[in-house]
């Protein structure tokens, strides 16, 4: 039989919970209107640069990173995070990449893994692990991040990787992500799409070559940046709506305890003054 002490010590413990889940969803907040900015700040720049990709796909020069070929060995990256306590978060990034690895043979595919849950997750499991970068959510730069596209493309061009894709949770709004699983590598060679009814002519100095050898790169590098940024709000969207949740439980079971502790010591008051009338 529950006691009253027994429920003062659950009490206790409820309210100590609450306050660190109360504190925990106040440093949400704060980081979430932080890290919107900063997956916010690359979107036009990343635009412009799919509509200078797309006008120079007009012309009829190819490049390596566009042409198709037999597929033997597949790179994938998967972005999760570092810490725990953002609901399901992480486990649907998981159930994500082991569904798309069924399709799959073990020598067959390398993985990239951001954050300390996926390896985790995955170093007890038989895949190859190519890379992993742990703690990048805070420390994590687009200078980094440009060594790491780089050496995708090394790989993509010397024929150690046939294709790369890239699995991440896409920030909707607060209540809403969603799963991500995209082509990094090969490009898609994209047309224009609008026709103007005077087509605008373009001059490209030194040549489209030249360009492509430039701008590339970058693209990459901002595109796995801009997606990593989106991941992080992404976490801590979901950190922030987990905390509310347990702060809501927590004030739902310390009422539905303090009704029971009421409960008893009424019931413990009657009973003695029933003892003290029977006495009497």
């Amino acid at each position: 039989m529950t006691t009253l002490r027994d429920i003062k010590k659950r009490l206790r413990s409820l309210e100590n919970i609450k306050k660190i889940t109360d504190a925990m969803e106040r440093v949400a907040a704060v980081r979430l209107r932080k890290a919107q900015g900063k997956a916010l700040q690359s979107i036009p720049y990343l635009d412009k640069m799919s509509a200078m990709l797309r006008q120079l796909g007009s012309q009829d020069v190819s490049h390596p990173l566009f042409e198709e070929r037999n597929v033997k060995k597949t790179a994938l990256i998967v972005i999760s995070s570092d810490k725990g306590l953002c609901g399901s978060y992480n486990a649907n990034i998981c159930q994500a990449a082991d569904k798309f690895l069924k399709n799959y043979q073990h020598r067959d595919i390398d993985l990239i893994l951001f954050g300390k849950k996926a390896f985790e997750h995955f170093s007890h499991h038989k895949w190859t692990i190519g890379r992993k970068v742990l703690n990048w959510s805070d420390t994590l730069t687009l200078h980094e991040v440009e060594h790491i596209s780089s050496d995708l493309m090394k790989r993509y061009l010397s024929l150690q990787y046939d294709e790369v894709w890239l699995i991440y949770t896409h920030f909707v709004n607060i209540m809403k992500n969603e799963v991500v699983i995209e082509r990094f590598l090969r490009l898609e060679k994209e047309q224009a799409t609008d026709t103007p009814k005077i087509k605008p002519l373009y001059i490209f100095e030194p040549s489209v070559s030249s360009i492509y050898a430039k701008i590339l790169p970058r693209y990459l590098a901002l595109k796995l940046y801009s997606r990593l940024n989106v991941a992080a709000a992404s976490e801590i969207a979901s950190r922030l709506v987990a905390m509310q949740k347990a702060s809501k439980n927590s004030s739902n079971l310390i009422t539905d305890l303090t009704l029971t502790r009421n409960k008893i010591r009424q019931e413990g008051i009657t009973k003695e003054i029933i003892e003290i009338s029977a006495s009497s």
